[in-house]
């Protein structure tokens, strides 16, 4: 089965859920303009209550140090993502808080969109391509906005990546047959309202990719 990484978990149960379900990440969005937001030592909480094979994402915008000292002390993650215009630099330095690595997220609206993840591969651990936001928009992420998957076809990198932006249980299998993606991210598309996840959705998205395989 295609890899998943659950995104803006909130609740025991929401992070319960990703577990039995099989998912191989949950991720906690550390970023407070966002309905995501969890402060790092709740998600911890939730998480080392979790049972499986679940590894945890601590979701990070232009953090500072000291929000990056928090988490490591807190969570102790087995990934951070930087979710905003990071540098290559930047990349490296965040990986000595992370017990896996760095995943750094790119947003795509177009092909042209896709040279920046030269910058980045083999620097970060993974990329993560997802829909550019609205314009205007107080976060870079979880807005439900769909691209041509497609374009990620094109992509001449070595570093792993995951697709996102706009996923949803309708649409997930499709949009991993036209970009030839090894894992996927949502966040959005599991959720009742903004923040509130429904484990009936987390399911049926977890079922279509089962039956993709």
């Amino acid at each position: 089965m295609t890899d998943i990484k659950f995104c803006g978990l909130r609740t025991q149960d929401d992070v319960l859920q990703a577990a039995r379900l099989g998912a191989r990440w949950a991720g906690f969005v550390h970023f407070a303009p966002s309905p995501r937001h969890i402060e790092p030592d709740h998600a911890a909480e939730f998480f080392r209550a979790a049972k499986g094979n679940l590894e945890s994402v601590s979701v990070t915008v232009n953090a500072d140090l000291a929000l990056l000292e928090e988490i490591a002390r807190s969570l102790a993650p087995d990934w951070i993502q930087l979710h905003g215009n990071e540098t290559p630099e930047q990349v490296i330095a965040a990986r000595g808080f992370a017990r896996n690595g760095i995943i750094k997220a790119l947003p795509v609206a177009e092909a042209a969109d896709l040279e920046a993840a030269a910058a980045f591969d083999g620097v970060a651990d993974m990329i993560l391509f997802d829909a550019r936001p609205p314009a205007g928009a107080d976060r870079p992420g979880g807005w439900g906005e769909k691209y041509d998957y497609a374009l990620l076809k094109q992509l001449n990198i070595d570093t792993p990546w995951l697709l996102s932006g706009g996923l949803t249980a309708d649409n997930v299998r499709a949009a991993v047959a036209v970009s030839g993606a090894f894992a996927v991210d949502v966040s959005s598309g599991i959720e009742r309202a903004p923040g509130d996840k429904s484990e009936n959705r987390m399911k049926a998205f977890t079922d279509a990719l089962t039956e993709q395989s």
